[in-house]
């Protein structure tokens, strides 16, 4: 109990720390740039046209919001942080209780680590995919929160006022806008990254190193780096479903057409280049091709 408790604290620290990131994050993956291109330098030192970065569209949302302005959507993001670390622990739990009452759980065989690590990503995409579905709603509240800073709009200002209000007007699928490509993001993202660590802790790694422990744990940070970075277009495509055509400016053209599906959208977004559109916030490049127009803010 107190290891699960300790688990929502933390989660929930991060949660506050990393909601400004987030915010300028969706606002980005919307379409929406308030502010111009300026000339700058890329990594190499040339002078190119670059987007604002994460501090500069930071800064501009303090100026128009306050610093309160960059914690929109926080109260849903720490229910959904909070409710999700729960839900993930109790099925990982049910799972070793099971494990341990089941017969022969005394005189356990030796498996081999492919099979110990294919059961153990087994039981995460479960876990995960638990969480993710009992958690989305709130999810969704908190994206919509966050776009209403295009339209300055106030019809998601609060948590239970904005359950009544999706149910209203969407019913009960309204709460899960945006979750098919999200769950199928996570499960992907999340065995690649398994099997990818397994094969280069099995393959490239040798036994008997001093430092293998470290070496081990580097190589899971870094395969979970590529794995989060391909499937990067779930996660976009599915953000930009759940405020689609919800009532706000950023979910309705100029931002986006109403997408019939998800598919829909990725096909749309792909069409346009824009796959990884809010994928970094640094060193951000003009799109190609496009021009940007200063009274819609955002390039067509």
């Amino acid at each position: 109990m107190a290891d699960a408790a300790s688990q929502v604290l933390l989660g929930s620290g991060l949660t506050v720390l990393s909601q400004p990131l987030m915010y300028v994050k969706v606002l980005v993956q919307v379409g929406y740039e308030p502010l111009p291109p300026t000339l700058g330098r890329n990594v190499f030192g040339r002078q190119v046209y670059q987007l604002p970065g994460l501090f500069s569209y930071a800064k501009h949302i303090v100026k128009v919001d306050g610093r309160a302005g960059l914690f929109k959507g926080l109260v849903p993001r720490l229910c959904s942080s909070a409710i999700g670390t729960v839900v993930h622990g109790k099925v990982l739990q049910q799972y070793q209780e099971a494990e341990e009452a089941g017969p022969g759980a005394s005189k356990k065989e030796p498996v081999s680590s492919l099979e110990q690590v294919l059961k153990e990503t087994s039981r995460e995409m479960v876990a995960r995919s638990a969480a993710t579905l009992i958690t989305h709603p709130f999810h969704v509240i908190t994206l919509r929160c966050m776009v209403q800073f295009i339209g300055r709009e106030t019809k998601y200002s609060g948590t239970l006022s904005a359950f009544a209000t999706i149910y209203r007007e969407e019913g009960i699928l309204g709460f899960f806008a945006g979750l098919i490509p999200r769950l199928l993001g996570d499960i992907l993202s999340l065995w690649l990254c398994n099997m990818l660590a397994y094969l280069i802790n099995t393959y490239a790694l040798e036994n008997g190193v001093s430092t293998m422990a470290e070496m081990k744990s580097y190589s899971q940070a870094i395969t979970g780096f590529f794995a989060s970075m391909l499937t990067y277009p779930f996660v976009l495509v599915s953000n930009l479903m759940a405020v689609n055509n919800c009532g706000l400016a950023g979910g309705l053209l100029p931002y986006a057409p109403t997408y019939s599906s998800w598919l829909d959208c990725w096909s749309q977004l792909r069409r346009e280049g824009n796959m990884s559109r809010g994928n970094t916030l640094f060193f951000r490049k003009v799109p190609v091709g496009k021009r940007y127009v200063w009274e819609e803010r955002r390039f067509r």
